[in-house]
């Protein structure tokens, strides 16, 4: 996260704006999602899980999408 100069303001602001463009329900022990948003003129990809007992978002990655290997979309892999 901070190698990749994404803070904490600009996850929030992907999971509060953003898309889910992924669902991973058999994730263990969770189950997760992939959320596309926006922070600072780039997209922002956000790896969650849901921790629906105590209703808890776990943040598992966040990357900046790699044009050469998604469409220009950001919302599927080329």
């Amino acid at each position: 996260m901070f190698e990749r100069f994404i803070d904490e303001n600009d996850i929030r602001s992907v999971l509060e704006k953003g898309e889910i463009i992924a669902e991973y329900s058999d994730d263990n022990p969770f189950p997760s999602m992939l959320v596309l948003g926006n922070a600072k003129n780039r997209p922002i990809h956000v790896v969650v899980a849901y921790n629906k007992e105590v209703n808890e978002l776990i943040v598992i990655t966040v990357y900046e999408p790699d044009r050469e290997k998604w469409e220009a979309d950001f919302k599927r892999r080329k």
